[in-house]
């Protein structure tokens, strides 16, 4: 297993642009495809982005698409979100997760992932 905690999160205003970090221990993260999910109250969480293991791909959620990016340093076995034009509709708690092996192509299906971290939360205001 891979522990993994998120830092970064706050609250900003909308045109902001914050950088989530999602930190792992326990294993090292180069062999791990990475997604960050996000769930605002009273709705599901929400695919946002993944990352293949060695970093070269990346897929995005549609109402992220543009504004955010996902990059990975294995060597730091951390990856990043970092959020660009913050809208009030992303304020949530964001969550990274881990998968050994997965495929980029899957890294939107949240039931892949077993291993996940507690949660940032971000909040945008207008």
């Amino acid at each position: 297993q891979v522990q993994l905690v998120e830092s970064g999160g706050g609250l900003v205003q909308a045109g902001d642009s914050l950088r989530l970090s999602c930190a792992a221990s326990g294993r090292t993260l180069g062999s791990y495809a990475m997604g960050w999910f996000r769930q605002a109250p009273g709705k599901e969480r929400e695919f946002v982005g993944g990352i293949s293991r060695n970093g070269g791909s990346t897929v995005y959620g549609d109402s992220v698409k543009g504004r955010f990016t996902i990059s990975r340093d294995n060597a730091k076995n951390t990856v990043y979100l970092q959020m660009n034009s913050l809208k009030p509709e992303d304020t949530a708690v964001y969550y990274c997760a881990a998968k050994r092996s997965l495929s980029i192509w899957t890294v939107q299906d949240i039931d892949r992932f077993d291993n996940w971290g507690q949660g940032t939360q971000v909040t945008v205001s207008s």
